[in-house]
């Protein structure tokens, strides 16, 4: 990003509109050069404990840069990021987001891990978190609480 100001702002704004609108096109050759990122199928499964949750979601990248999610924060709690490999769990500071790829948060896979929770998740309720980047703008994501045995329509499946 050294160098090009402008891009970056034009990438940032690009982004938060596609994650704002979705579907939307707004932007998107704008940042041919950069991450181009937008988020959707996200949700948090109601969870039993009063003070734990994950979150899964899809971030897209339809920009011709990697990018990198560095950390997530919510007014809900304490917010980190897991990756599974093997079927172990560890907490990772930094998540690729390969240019023209995905990275996909799934149960039994990748996750965001909600702790310290200020309140008690109920189905229903909707929780907002803040995915922040290397080099792209932070994107503010709407997380739905759904039912503790939710599976995405995309065939994800798991425990």
């Amino acid at each position: 990003m050294r160098g090009r100001p402008t891009l970056a702002a034009v990438t940032v704004i690009g982004a938060l509109v596609l994650a704002g609108c979705g579907d939307s096109d707004s932007g998107s050759d704008s940042s041919a050069a950069g991450a181009e990122l937008s988020v959707g199928a996200a949700y948090i499964p109601q969870p039993v404990s009063d003070s734990m949750a994950a979150g899964f979601l899809t971030i897209t990248n339809k920009g011709d840069a990697e990018d990198e999610l560095t950390s997530v924060t919510s007014e809900a709690g304490d917010v980190t990021v897991h990756e599974t490999v093997d079927g172990t769990m560890k907490e990772v500071d930094r998540l690729p987001v390969p240019a023209h790829g995905r990275l996909v948060f799934k149960s039994g896979g990748n996750h965001l891990m909600f702790e310290k929770l200020k309140q008690q998740l109920k189905q229903g309720q909707t929780v907002s978190v803040e995915l922040h980047f290397a080099h792209s703008g932070p994107v503010t994501v709407k997380l739905p609480v759904k039912a503790a045995t939710y599976q995405p329509t995309a065939g994800h499946s798991g425990h």
